[in-house]
């Protein structure tokens, strides 16, 4: 039999090279690049998460109030939707369920006056049928003040932790559904923007949130949550979304950077390892895949824009990125 390797190697290397270029995923699927590009029309994907059971990610709508599927290859698709869901904002899968935060910032093509800065709630969906399984309402637990659920962290029993940007709380969603204020403190508020945004679970059994405005981080203990601490040491403003990774924090902060941090004595203090830099454009949230950081470029100045001026036609973009951690 002839060695074809031996007499044709350099044919091999260059249709191997074009295999990799190919759309096609059984080429490619496990070569990820260190930047994704998307097309998406005005979909201004606030959250970012991975779902392991199909091997892609899924991105919110705050324009639009729905999810959809990113592949490594940047192939957008629609995923679910739901005439509750009037912005996608953080957004979790947790086993066969996917929980997306609900919000209204009025720029929304379902935004309307009476859910305008007055709406927080989760969406739980299935994923294998795509079908709505629960809406919680949140916003009801703290009646007449403003509302924005922004992000969700996980418990190993399954409890969901969303943070209120504009109120000073953090809900807690039981697996079957029951909604309570988990915590409320006067460190989480503050006198104008985003307070409270991104939020983890740690090991340890506490939460970590971040406070946007003034680039604070809090320890919020698991079993007796009106002990809140911040963690000093550490200034990260414009903080938005977190992960836990290998016990050090990963923080998307001020809009163009993911700031690694690191604690020796669990998280009374901090201090920072690296930052990347590079790539990171009007960023908001990051995801982890096997093993790799990914964050969300997501446009969020263009919406803050928008909702100063109170003009969501100025929302027309439909080009984004999903960048590599390096």
């Amino acid at each position: 039999m002839i060695n074809v390797r031996r007499i044709y190697p350099a044919i091999l290397v260059v249709i191997g090279v074009w295999a990799c270029d190919t759309a096609d995923p059984e080429f490619n699927a496990s070569v990820v690049p260190e930047r994704i590009l998307f097309n998406a029309s005005r979909q201004y994907p606030e959250g970012i998460t991975y779902a392991p059971s199909f091997d892609k990610f899924l991105v919110s709508s705050i324009t639009q109030g729905k999810v959809g599927t990113v592949d490594q290859n940047g192939r957008y698709a629609d995923f679910v939707t739901d005439d509750q869901l009037i912005s996608g904002i953080g957004l979790k899968v947790r086993g066969n369920l996917l929980y997306v935060c609900n919000s209204d910032q009025g720029i929304s093509e379902k935004s309307k006056p009476q859910t305008t800065l007055k709406t927080a709630g989760l969406l739980i969906f299935d994923l294998a049928s795509r079908q709505l399984v629960k809406s919680v309402r949140l916003d009801s637990l703290l009646p007449g003040v403003p509302h924005f659920a922004n992000d969700i962290a996980f418990d190993p029993d399954g409890n969901a932790y969303i943070t209120d940007s504009f109120a000073p709380v953090i809900y807690k969603v039981t697996p079957d559904h029951k909604a309570t204020i988990f915590a409320n403190d006067p460190q989480f508020s503050g006198e104008q923007g985003f307070n409270l945004n991104g939020i983890v679970y740690h090991p340890d059994n506490y939460l970590i949130a971040v406070k946007s405005n003034e680039g604070k981080l809090f320890r919020i203990d698991l079993n007796n949550p009106i002990n809140v601490s911040e963690i000093t040491g550490v200034s990260l403003p414009g903080g938005d979304g977190m992960l836990v990774y290998e016990n050090d924090l990963y923080v998307v902060n001020s809009r163009n950077k993911v700031t690694q941090v690191r604690s020796s004595d669990k998280w009374k203090t901090a201090s920072i390892v690296k930052t990347d830099v590079v790539g990171y454009e009007q960023a908001t949230t990051n995801t982890l895949m096997n093993g790799k950081i990914y964050t969300l470029n997501a446009r969020i100045d263009d919406v803050s824009a928008a909702v100063s001026a109170k003009d969501p036609s100025k929302l027309q973009a439909s080009s984004y990125s999903i960048q590599q951690f390096k």
